[in-house]
């Protein structure tokens, strides 16, 4: 069995970059089970029968291997990697998000997917490439930076309003718009539209779930820490205030 590149050759990259990583500052347990779970996500959905289905039946099957690659794996990643080596990196969130936001939108213009489908062993894995990097930058100032809980919140929110009218726009759209699915044949009984619009929904979908679960983290922590600031204002002497 061929396994493709995302498998053969990005996997072993990103354990040798681990290791060598590890050897400078020694990961806690938790954190290489945050490693090894990125890279079985990505095994699972490269080396699998996901993958002829993404290549040539159903766009969900492909929109899911774009979410391990654009926001699961890479929060794993991020995660995984020693507080000692990670403090050595500095990603700006204006850099993060926009970057993030582009690599998504743009690798779902019709004519480029279409394209990066007809060039599997050559612009698919630019595109898959594109999608790891791009995440790891955008959970940096999340897991990695130092902006404060209600900057990190707001990043979060904005995130998930600026990403979700793509899922819902798939969803709604009256016709399928990847030709690769419009002319491939029909599979389980599932239309070229109806595939569509499941793969809208489902995006949309887990988008909200991810980044608003990890928006409303940060925005209690937040709110917390303007509960303490304002409990310690009212204890604080008048003459000292």
């Amino acid at each position: 069995m061929e396994w493709p590149l995302e498998v053969s050759g990005l996997v072993p990259i990103l354990v040798v970059a681990y290791v060598l990583a590890a050897r400078q500052a020694r990961p806690s347990r938790a954190r290489v089970a945050a490693f090894a779970a990125a890279i079985l996500l990505i095994v699972a959905a490269f080396a699998t029968r996901l993958q002829p289905l993404a290549l040539h039946d159903f766009l969900w099957a492909h929109l899911l291997q774009n979410v391990v690659l654009a926001e699961w794996a890479p929060a794993l990643l991020v995660l995984a990697l020693p507080p000692a080596f990670a403090a050595r990196v500095r990603v700006p969130p204006l850099l993060a998000l926009p970057l993030w936001l582009a690599v998504y939108f743009t690798w779902h213009l019709p004519w480029l997917y279409d394209l990066a489908l007809r060039h599997p062993h050559s612009l698919l894995h630019l595109e898959h490439v594109s999608y790891l990097v791009a995440g790891c930058l955008f959970w940096w100032p999340v897991i990695r930076g130092d902006l404060p809980a209600g900057a990190t919140a707001a990043y979060l929110f904005g995130a998930f309003v600026l990403a979700s009218p793509l899922g819902l726009m798939l969803a709604l759209l009256p016709r399928a718009v990847y030709a690769t699915y419009r002319s491939a044949a029909p599979t389980w009984g599932l239309s070229a539209l109806a595939d569509q619009q499941i793969a809208g929904v489902t995006m949309a979908f887990e988008q909200a779930i991810v980044l608003f679960a990890v928006f409303a983290r940060f925005f209690l922590r937040f709110l917390s820490e303007e509960q303490r600031a304002g409990a310690l204002d009212e204890l604080r002497p008048r003459s000292i205030r």
